[in-house]
């Protein structure tokens, strides 16, 4: 049984040594609502920041790597690639999709649900001065493949 609790009903983090290497994937996505004159900013490149899709996706791919840093009793994992992808989505959002792969004992969930969060903070960050009123919200596992739970989609019953 795979428990964060150890006998005494101390947190502790689980024992994954006994489970096979699998091949494991993770999709994650964080949608950020903005105004839409902060958007077409974004999108013609002319934000004083700089390039704010390439520093999100960036700081996305760092944070998945940093995963095990930020939440209490994950797995330190050799991911072997983790992608982010940002796109305008109407005239007032943009998506962020993060997928995160490995051949481990262990899923990688927590990595690409870290990845989309933090490219979306980081959009807020980066467009904060524009546009305070920003919204991210739906920060959701859309799919997970391999491991012994096998293969889940989002909004499919389990």
């Amino acid at each position: 049984m795979l428990t964060h609790l150890d006998s005494q009903g101390r947190a502790n983090m689980v024992d994954v040594s006994d489970k096979a290497l699998t091949v494991r994937e993770a999709v994650a996505e964080a949608l950020v609502r903005m105004r839409p004159e902060t958007l077409q900013m974004i999108s013609q490149g002319e934000h004083p920041k700089g390039d704010v899709f390439a520093v999100a996706r960036i700081a996305g791919i760092q944070a998945a790597k940093k995963t095990s840093d930020l939440i209490p009793l994950c797995h330190p994992l050799m991911l072997t690639s983790v992608k982010v992808e940002l796109l305008a989505e109407g005239m007032d959002a943009v998506r962020i999709t993060a997928r995160c792969k490995l051949t481990g004992q262990t899923g990688v969930e927590m990595e690409a649900l870290t990845a989309a969060s933090v490219a979306a903070l980081t959009i807020y960050d980066m467009c904060k001065a524009v546009d305070r009123g920003m919204v991210i919200e739906n920060v959701r596992l859309l799919e997970k493949v391999g491991g012994k739970s096998g293969h889940f989609v989002e909004g499919e019953d389990a």
